[in-house]
C-alpha cells in the first residue's frame, strides 16, 4: 500500500477551513493530521506532528504565516509550507520565498490549486499558482523593459539608484537626506539627474514612477 501524504492546515477562516478539509479529504492521496486557526497552534501541531506538508493562511492571530514558515526553516524541520495568499505583490512572494515556503497559492484559487501544489512539494517541487506565475512572469517582463530601453535604469549611477528606491519609499528630500547623511541640496541635485536620465519631467512625474516600478529598483 502506498503511504499519503499527511498534511496540517491552519486558516483563522473556520468556514474557509472546513472547505479546504472536504477538498483534501475527498482524495485518497491524503491523511489530515490535524488543524489550527492560529499560528501557534499550527506551529506546535507541525512540531509534533510532523506532517509532510504544512498549508498555512498567510494571515493569522498569534503568528502569520510567514513567521510559522521562517520557524520551520531556521529548525531545519522536513515539512514542506505551502502559503495560502490574497498577496500577488512580488515584494511579499519574494518574502515567502526568503522564508523557505515552497509552495505559494492563492485564496482566490486555492480549491482548485492546493491538491497539485501538495503533490508538488511533497517531491520536493515548488508550487505557485498559475494566477501568481502569470502575473510574475508580467512583472518580470517589466523589469526587462525598464533595464533595457533607452534611456534606462541601468544609466543611473549607484548614488542615483539607492535615492530612487527611497523616492519608491514615499520619502521627502529631507528624509532622505537624512538617512543617507547627505545634504538636501545633494539629494536634489540627484532627483534632477535622475529626472533629466530617465526623461522625466515634474517632481510628481518622478515619484509617480519610482512607485509604480519599486519592484524593479
Amino acid at each position: 500500500m502506498t503511504s499519503t501524504i499527511s498534511v496540517v492546515i491552519a486558516d483563522d477562516h473556520p468556514l474557509f477551513r472546513k472547505g479546504l478539509r472536504q477538498s483534501i479529504e475527498e482524495d485518497p492521496s491524503f491523511t489530515i493530521l490535524g488543524e489550527a486557526g492560529d499560528g501557534a497552534t499550527a506551529l506546535r501541531l507541525i512540531e509534533e506532528r510532523m506532517p509532510d506538508v504544512a498549508v498555512l493562511d498567510i494571515d493569522m492571530p498569534e503568528m502569520r504565516g510567514l513567521q510559522v514558515a521562517r520557524v520551520v526553516k531556521e529548525k531545519n524541520l522536513f515539512v514542506a509550507v505551502i502559503i495560502l495568499t490574497i498577496y500577488k505583490e512580488e515584494d511579499m512572494f519574494n518574502e515567502a520565498m526568503d522564508a523557505g515556503v515552497r509552495g505559494y497559492v492563492m485564496k482566490e484559487t486555492a480549491v482548485i490549486d492546493l491538491l497539485e501544489a501538495m503533490k508538488a512539494v511533497a517531491m520536493g517541487k515548488y508550487y505557485f499558482s498559475p494566477a501568481i506565475a502569470g502575473h510574475l512572469v508580467d512583472r518580470s517582463q517589466r523589469v526587462k523593459n525598464l533595464l533595457t530601453q533607452k534611456p534606462s535604469l541601468a544609466d543611473l549611477t549607484p548614488a542615483e539608484q539607492r535615492i530612487l528606491k527611497l523616492i519608491a519609499l514615499n520619502k521627502t528630500s529631507k528624509e532622505i537626506a537624512d538617512e543617507l547623511y547627505i545634504s538636501y541640496r545633494t539629494v536634489e541635485t540627484h532627483r534632477t539627474n535622475i529626472a533629466t536620465k530617465l526623461n522625466i519631467h515634474g517632481s510628481h512625474s518622478l515619484l509617480k514612477f519610482a512607485i509604480e516600478n519599486k519592484s524593479a529598483l
